[in-house]
């Protein structure tokens, strides 16, 4: 079973899962790896320009042979002139187009002029330099100055998803589901990597233990359950192969609504 697609609420179609070239790979020469992300099955693949992988993601997409088609791909804007940022990114990618552009952080936004820096991302994808726009790590209320005088609603809002911040992002969460605005998840497996021998541990071992998997896939199920985009990564092939089985191992937590978006709404 495929990872298959979400339907974003410009109409275009986001692949469900991503191998990402930040965290780890930050200024790291990550050719070699995305290549191997996208042998193994990914044709999500997320840079941005803050991580310095962007030229190696272009070597990579042009030694798979693959056509523009059948690769998804997600940069992220980190600051300065915003037409000159995207072209930039374009350039080292060695794309005319990006499937996804995304606002990296509030903090990258010149002078915290939410309303002039969206109107220059909508003109972005109205020029065709990108097919979909959105954001990462944006509060409630940062998405809420966007959302008010949008032409185009945010398609995405990245942000670090897991167990023990869910709390955290509740608000953000329904904010964006009102609106359409799919959620993208990085950091999920934050429970296992940076706070081993916390509460999850326990039911997280008991429906690997249940379902024959491994506590990694029950975290990834529950970020599919939520109905987010998964952006994981890992140098080892097994691990890539062990994330994309996930979607063959059936919803671990059907008593758990997923995120539903409705009908995209302004306030």
């Amino acid at each position: 079973m495929s990872f298959g697609t979400i339907k974003l609420n410009d109409g275009n179609e986001l692949p469900a899962i991503a191998f990402g070239t930040g965290s780890v790979w930050k200024d790291k020469e990550v050719t070699e790896f995305v290549e191997q992300a996208i042998e193994s099955g990914y044709s999500h693949i997320d840079t941005a320009a803050v991580y310095h992988t962007e030229k190696d993601v272009g070597n990579a997409i042009k030694e798979s042979g693959l056509d523009r088609q059948s690769l998804y791909i997600t940069s992220k804007y980190d600051g300065g002139d915003i037409p000159s940022a995207i072209r930039d990114s374009l350039d080292n990618l060695g794309l005319k187009q990006l499937d996804l552009y995304l606002i990296h952080t509030p903090f990258f936004v010149p002078n915290q002029d939410f309303e002039s820096a969206w109107k220059e991302f909508e003109k972005i994808k109205e020029d065709g330099l990108a097919r979909s726009i959105g954001v990462s790590n944006f509060t409630v209320e940062n998405l809420q100055k966007i959302v008010k005088t949008a032409k185009i609603l945010p398609a995405v809002n990245q942000i670090q998803f897991h167990p023990y911040n869910l709390p955290q992002y509740k608000e953000t969460l329904e904010y964006c589901a009102k609106h359409g605005i799919v959620i993208e998840a990085y950091s999920s497996l934050a429970p296992i990597t940076r706070f081993p021998g916390g509460p999850v541990d326990a039911p997280v071992a008991k429906a690997a233990q249940r379902l024959g998997a491994t506590p990694t896939q029950v975290l990834l199920a529950w970020v599919r359950a939520k109905g987010a985009v998964i952006v994981t990564t890992s140098s080892k092939k097994e691990h890539l192969e062990e994330y994309l089985a996930v979607a063959d191992l059936g919803d671990y937590f059907p008593s758990q609504k997923p995120i539903t978006r409705t009908k995209p709404r302004r306030e």
